[in-house]
């Protein structure tokens, strides 16, 4: 059931907004949002310095990324992937929720995961996938033969 979700949620080109998104291309993120990228998905990058990251604006913060004026730029932003660290996954489950546009799902990277996040979102109806790389989840959904 969890890989027809995921497949459902990568199956076409979405606006994917990386919370933690790196400018260090030796970075998993970077290199994680650069195949987003390759595969034809949008990327919103939020890193607290902003600037640019992979061609794409970076928003400071949560609340900019998810303001009414990234949404009309960017269109609605359908997954938010997370590299942050797992003791900070609570605090930011509770921005999200607070968010004017929030979005559908909250993925969390491989390695990281948080009850409480997981509590806080689901109880808000907010689809939450943790531990898992959204990159090889793509590729293993994708491309790889024993699908």
């Amino acid at each position: 059931m969890l890989d027809t979700l995921k497949k459902t949620l990568l199956n076409t080109p979405k606006n994917i907004a990386i919370l933690g998104l790196s400018p260090d291309p030796t970075k998993t993120s970077h290199q994680v949002a650069q195949y987003l990228l390759q595969k034809g998905f949008n990327i919103i990058p939020i890193y607290p310095k902003g600037g640019e990251i992979l061609g794409k604006k970076a928003y400071h913060s949560l609340q900019e990324a998810f303001s009414e004026e990234s949404i009309q730029k960017n269109g609605e932003i359908e997954i938010l992937n997370i590299f942050r660290k797992s003791e900070a996954l609570k605090g930011i489950a509770e921005e999200i929720i607070e968010l004017p546009n929030k979005p559908k799902c909250v993925w969390i990277q491989l390695g990281l995961q948080s009850q409480e996040a997981k509590n806080i979102l689901e109880q808000n109806n907010l689809l939450y996938i943790e531990n898992s790389c959204i990159k090889l989840e793509h590729q293993r959904l994708f491309y790889d033969c024993s699908c």
